[in-house]
């Protein structure tokens, strides 16, 4: 990542959640995440976090609250991007209740974006054999996905990659391997699975512009695993609130 960042420095960190092993606990964060990140922050790359469910063991209020993960105490929030041109949903499905799907359903409509991009970490599509699909999240989020014009979802839990075929269209990927590998973790006879890698660890390098929206995924020795370019598909004016 760093190596990457020198070359072309990034805006900004996107986490998909399970932040610090084993529990969250903020009396990790040191260890666990300024130590290996100092290098990118000390260049000032501000990392946005969502919550994974080894985060809430011991450490929800402590992330949620810690300055270097950006939440500002909130669970889940926004982050928007460019002047309208993108806007990123930071969501807490460790705790997906009524009060945030009413949250999100009004946030999503309320958004003018050009892109409109979520984040959060148990996937509502995934190869991974370890978890897989949660479809009780996938029949709560998908509709609301699918009415909103939802681009790109970005998720974890399973310690792989994956790049979904297109959903409903909407492109799902699961970028879960900054930590703990699983070697031989991804089904490869899952219908859904487009692209998918288990053999190191890895990241995702995301570009975009009001047309296209340009990913890598790369391997920890730099090997470009996966990559492509979605097109956004402009909204109808009929189909605009």
């Amino acid at each position: 990542m760093i190596a990457t960042h020198q070359r072309s420095p990034f805006d900004f960190i996107l986490t998909a959640g399970d932040n610090i092993y084993p529990s969250g606990n903020g009396r990790d964060f040191v260890k666990k995440f300024e130590r290996p990140f100092a290098a990118l922050l000390h260049e000032r790359v501000n990392v946005y976090a969502t919550l994974g469910n080894h985060d809430i063991v011991g450490g929800r209020q402590d992330q949620c609250q810690y300055p270097l993960f950006n939440m500002s105490g909130r669970c889940y929030y926004t982050l928007q991007r460019g002047e309208g041109l993108a806007e990123f949903f930071m969501l807490d499905t460790t705790d997906f209740d009524r009060a945030q799907t009413g949250w999100l359903e009004q946030a999503l409509r309320a958004s003018a974006a050009k892109w409109k991009i979520a984040v959060f970490h148990h996937p509502l599509y995934s190869s991974g054999k370890r978890h897989g699909h949660d479809l009780k999240l996938r029949r709560t989020l998908e509709p609301l996905f699918q009415r909103y014009q939802v681009n790109v979802v970005f998720s974890g839990h399973d310690h792989i990659y994956e790049r979904s075929k297109p959903q409903q269209g909407i492109n799902y990927f699961v970028t879960g391997a900054g930590g703990k590998v699983r070697r031989g973790g991804v089904d490869l006879k899952s219908p859904t699975r487009a692209v998918s890698y288990d053999q190191d660890n890895h990241f995702m390098l995301i570009e975009l512009d009001e047309r296209q929206l340009r990913f890598q995924a790369l391997s920890e020795t730099g090997l470009i695993i996966d990559h492509g370019m979605i097109e956004r598909t402009p909204i109808p004016a009929e189909n605009r609130d």
